[in-house]
């Protein structure tokens, strides 16, 4: 979907260029230009951000502004403004990870869930309707936990010899 949209932009802007297309076309163009740059900013952003503060060097070089901080509260004689720009400084940085975190997992687990129906599709015998599984109801998850939970049961019971027979 992603590359017919980006297919139309080419196109849509050709038109523009060429002066064929009106302007009030134009600005919707324009405004989903600028939004689809804006997320795709982000989301290259974010996914940098997560390599970067995820990695060892982040986590030491977190340590040694705590151990600064720490070394500077004798000569700041432990007031509160010394305390509260660790607390501000720990409040913003951790508001802002939520974002990205969220982003990084939101993409991380909408392509494994994409990797995953493409092998429900792929595989032969598997149920097709559980492709979207995360769409479900809690209710409708439920029931279909415990039918796994019944085949997990009847597979434990059966004789190992048997084990690469499929029940359904």
């Amino acid at each position: 979907m992603r590359s017919r949209l980006r297919r139309r932009a080419n196109v849509v802007g050709a038109a523009m260029k060429r002066g064929t297309m009106r302007s009030n076309d134009s600005e919707k163009l324009e405004a989903r230009d600028f939004f689809c740059r804006v997320r795709d900013s982000f989301r290259h952003f974010a996914r940098k951000s997560s390599e970067v503060l995820g990695s060892a060097w982040a986590f030491i070089g977190a340590i040694f502004i705590i151990v600064v901080w720490g070394l500077t509260g004798p000569t700041f004689h432990f007031s509160d403004t010394w305390q509260l720009i660790i607390n501000t400084g720990t409040t913003i940085v951790t508001f802002l990870m939520v974002f990205l975190i969220q982003n990084t997992q939101n993409r991380d687990a909408k392509a494994v869930h994409l990797k995953l129906d493409e092998l429900i599709r792929a595989v032969q015998g598997a149920r097709n309707r559980l492709v979207d599984l995360e769409k479900l109801s809690d209710e409708e998850l439920t029931k279909l936990e415990e039918q796994f939970t019944r085949l997990r049961k009847k597979a434990a019971e059966r004789p190992p010899e048997m084990d690469g027979v499929e029940e359904t």
